[in-house]
């Protein structure tokens, strides 16, 4: 199906690292599936981009017990890379899915620097816009070192994917790190083309009837309107600080935010835990930003990208 473009979403029309989005308003992988479950609810085409279900090179089954709660202002979720393995979906998933006319940009995680090679290498194929590196698992060859908090492991993920495909290459931020600077500018001199964060928090639930944890894994990602402000925060800080675009996410549910995430210096939006709650909230999101821009006489959203007024 080839893309076509809503008349509505001429000054959304953007380009990120070489992929041509209709609008700069994607979904954030882990909480839209593979798309297809949503195009009930969502013209997909008009997405940037689907960040589809996180996979990895052997199907995974997932967490133990409890994987999702709720909290105030967000959940709490552990869901453990539960998916199919990428052979079915090469095989099985990205075919039905292309019917879209979406950019389909693949989540991948891996157990070493290796590992995400050879993945990228695999999803170097016609109908795979781009390559979105999860790394916040375990590096089983450096003694359990996470991939996400040490500059030096996050580049080498980087660099090994870079290698094996020519498909534009997202890092997707821990914000569980002391200095996000620091890693952004690791990612970006190992060849990174587009950043994307906040990955969710580490955050934990204790029921105190039963005096015990919440989720089956204990500690799970804390995600949802509760973790804008901090996510907003290391946009602006990783803005400042690197050359390359930045996909910005976390807790983003109505126009509004993802106008500050723009301001912040955001180039794209990832809506994440608010499809949960509304299916549609990312084409509101999308005719918002325009009747913003609109209302605002200007004629693209990169006019918005990094201005916000500090003084």
């Amino acid at each position: 199906m080839s893309r076509t473009m809503n008349p509505r979403d001429v000054r959304l029309h953007t380009n990120l690292a070489g992929i041509e989005m209709n609008t700069p308003v994607l979904t954030a992988s882990g909480t839209f599936g593979f798309g297809e479950e949503f195009a009930e609810f969502v013209d997909l085409s008009r997405l940037g981009g689907v960040m589809v279900k996180g996979t990895t090179l052997k199907p995974r089954r997932g967490n133990d017990g409890v994987r999702i709660t709720e909290t105030p202002m967000g959940m709490l979720n552990c869901i453990g890379l539960e998916n199919p393995g990428v052979n079915i979906f090469l095989k099985d998933i990205l075919p039905r899915i292309q019917q879209y006319g979406m950019n389909v940009i693949v989540n991948i995680s891996g157990n070493t620097a290796e590992e995400y090679g050879v993945l990228a290498e695999m999803l170097d194929v016609p109908g795979v816009a781009a390559i979105e590196l999860n790394v916040s698992c375990p590096n089983v060859k450096e003694g359990g070192i996470v991939f996400g908090t040490d500059p030096k492991a996050a580049a080498a993920v980087v660099r090994e994917a870079k290698k094996r495909t020519k498909k534009p290459v997202i890092l997707k931020l821990s914000p569980n790190v002391t200095d996000i600077v620091e890693m952004a500018k690791a990612a970006e001199d190992a060849g990174a083309d587009v950043l994307s964060l906040i990955n969710t928090l580490m955050g934990m639930e204790i029921d105190i009837h039963t005096c015990r944890p919440t989720l089956g894994n204990i500690t799970g990602g804390l995600s949802g309107p509760c973790v804008k402000p901090v996510a907003l925060r290391m946009v602006w800080q990783v803005a400042q600080a690197v050359r390359i675009p930045i996909i910005g996410m976390g807790g983003i549910s109505c126009w509004e935010d993802a106008v500050e995430f723009f301001l912040a210096g955001a180039s794209a939006v990832a809506v994440g835990t608010a499809n949960f709650v509304d299916p549609s909230v990312t084409m509101k999101i999308c005719d918002g930003l325009d009747d913003y821009l609109s209302c605002r006489h200007m004629e693209s959203i990169r006019d918005l990208v990094g201005k916000v007024q500090l003084g």
